[in-house]
């Protein structure tokens, strides 16, 4: 299966906007290129490459995933990459991996903000573009506009001529179609031919030097209980066999003298163990197990090191540490300041665009959004730590003596009878509107210009005002002086006046000043919040309290107490709620919102 020579191997990423089918088109080159047998169950399934539960459930791709397929004599190694601006620190750390890119746009929605990121870093690393412009089938597909708006975007981005002239190719993704020119009739069998063809010739064959010393740059890492740990790259010269002595050049420059135990390549979605990988394959070694993402394995004899991977700085910062509150330790299996200090530590190893810094007996997490840093705290709280969480704050830098901060361009797609409210909502805000037109769709799109921690809190809002109706992307575009800081723009909170369990009696009560986070019959301590107050301030309110019994008799003092169902905030919805002085805590059976501090009167104190 494995070429032994570099001019068969073509090195392709797959980049894109969030959702438009760059896991989908994988899933046709895997089952198309008889990946797996026909009886196997993945010829059978959608989303192959997103193999994590929360992948799954959210419908996105969190992590680059690297497969290969043989097409004839080739072998094309392929990563699937995120399409979230969250996540666009794995799209940065795979792209020196590949020599082509297949980007991929609807023929719909045409180029989004996250088409515009992968494409400049996929330009500026000089990968050679081949266009596809997928779900042409939907019944509003533009694809002759789709074509212009593309063709504005090379030239805005375009680092040298070249890349101006790209191939294109039309797709229906979910099919397993793909056509060389558009088609008049899109019936037909399934055959993604025509991409296979284009990958072969117009994606370059790596440039190597096979016969200069052995490097290669750790682009991921992988783990497993039998093997250990896995160096993730791609090899830049020279060869790599199975018991080799190699130098691990560490970042800080110390040299670690190491050995490599197994080479192996990607096959669908296993890996199979291979004598020795070439220069220009992508390859898995086991052994050197003090390896890290953006380091190198080099030859014994010649340990040189290549250059580091610059990843973008993060945006937006978190504090985690131990849950201080009265239920603590009761539903956590890991729940100490070290358990949790090692846990965010390690995930720094794979997670590239995430930053940990100690902060007292808590920790300071820094990644690129809200997305990133949900799919974490998820991640740890589905494994059984039970931790507490800040609100998200932006990170601010200063440059000649000024204070600057993250902003970020905010498209909204929405229908006209919605536009009063988003625009009243984003004036709340100081949001600038830089332009405003209804789009061929015949809905109106704006685009703002806005700091990121006003955009803290907002999708939620938004989504609440529209009817659900909103399509919102946004994209970090730059720094600008600190503004002044916003008032709350959210209502007070219903906070439990005493620790005990739940009485419908005392809820019915409750609901009339405003809406309710929890149910009848559950526990809560004095400080949590239960609620979203009708009104500006906060309201201690006792939600524990039970009807007194008489042996008086009434028509309506026996009634049956009917309960409005209560909203259940998700992690997305909780970050966005909580303000300074709130924190969540997080175990692995509940979301509890809180008051950083429980006692009314310190409460009152630090307020006045």
């Amino acid at each position: 299966m494995q070429p032994q020579n570099p001019t068969k191997i073509r090195n392709v990423a797959i980049i894109a906007h969030v959702d438009h089918g760059k896991t989908t088109l994988v899933d046709g080159l895997l089952k198309q290129s008889k990946t797996f047998r026909d009886n196997q169950a993945e010829m059978s399934q959608d989303l192959i490459m997103d193999s994590g539960d929360q992948e799954r459930e959210r419908g996105i791709t969190i992590t680059a995933k690297i497969t290969a397929v043989q097409h004839g004599d080739y072998r094309i190694n392929i990563i699937d990459t995120p399409g979230h601006a969250d996540f666009s620190g794995e799209v940065e750390r795979i792209m020196n991996l590949a020599d082509g890119c297949l980007l991929i746009v609807d023929a719909q929605e045409g180029p989004m903000p996250q088409t515009k990121f992968v494409l400049e870093k996929a330009l500026e690393a000089e990968l050679k573009p081949i266009v596809i412009i997928n779900k042409i089938d939907k019944p509003a597909s533009r694809i002759a506009e789709v074509e212009d708006e593309l063709a504005d975007l090379f030239l805005e981005l375009a680092v040298h001529e070249d890349q101006l002239h790209y191939p294109v190719y039309y797709a229906i993704g979910r099919e397993g179609k793909a056509w060389s020119s558009l088609p008049s009739d899109t019936t037909g069998p399934a055959d993604l031919e025509p991409l296979f063809n284009a990958i072969i010739e117009s994606v370059p064959e790596p440039k190597v030097e096979l016969d200069k010393p052995f490097q290669m740059l750790v682009t991921a890492l992988n783990y497993d209980s039998f093997k250990g740990k896995y160096a993730i790259g791609r090899i830049s010269r020279g060869r790599v066999g199975a018991g080799q002595n190699v130098a691990l050049c560490k970042k800080d420059g110390q040299i670690i003298r190491s050995k490599v135990d197994k080479v192996y390549m990607s096959q669908g979605l296993n890996k199979f163990e291979v004598k020795e990988g070439i220069a220009g394959d992508i390859v898995q070694l086991t052994g050197i197990s003090d390896a890290q993402i953006g380091e190198t394995v080099a030859d014994s004899e010649n340990p040189e090191a290549l250059p580091v991977i610059e990843v973008e700085a993060p945006t937006l910062q978190i504090y985690i540490g131990p849950n201080t509150s009265p239920f603590k330790g009761q539903e956590g299996e890991f729940t100490t300041s070290r358990q949790i200090g090692e846990r965010l530590h390690k995930e720094t190893e794979t997670n590239v665009g995430l930053r940990v810094e100690d902060d007292g007996i808590g920790f300071t997490v820094a990644g690129r959004g809200e997305l990133h840093l949900g799919v974490l705290i998820e991640t740890m709280r589905r494994e059984g730590y039970e931790f507490e969480v800040g609100r998200p704050q932006v990170i601010t830098k200063v440059e000649n003596g000024q204070t600057l901060e993250p902003i970020e361009e905010v498209i909204i797609e929405v229908p006209a009878e919605h536009v009063g409210a988003i625009q009243t909502e984003l004036g709340r805000r100081r949001a600038m509107l830089k332009e405003q037109f209804v789009s061929p769709k015949g809905v109106t799109k704006l685009i703002y210009e806005m700091p990121t921690r006003t955009l803290l809190g907002m999708r939620n809002i938004l989504l609440t005002n529209t009817k659900g109706t909103i399509v919102m992307n946004s994209l970090a575009c730059g720094y600008m002086p600190l503004g002044q800081s916003l008032e709350q723009l959210r209502n007070g909170v219903l906070i439990a006046f005493e620790t005990g369990t739940t009485m419908p009696y005392s809820l019915e009560t409750a609901e009339a000043r405003g809406t309710l986070f929890v149910g009848p019959a559950e526990k809560v301590y004095a400080g949590q919040i239960i609620g979203l107050n009708n009104r500006q301030e906060d309201l201690e309110i006792n939600v524990c309290k039970a009807k007194h019994l008489t042996n008086m008799r009434s028509k309506s003092s026996d009634g049956v107490v009917q309960l409005t169902p209560f909203t259940v905030l998700s992690l997305e919805q909780s970050l966005d709620f909580i303000e300074n002085d709130e924190l969540i805590e997080v175990t692995p059976k509940n979301l509890r919102l809180r008051k950083r501090e429980l006692d009314p009167i310190k409460r009152k104190r630090t307020k006045s």
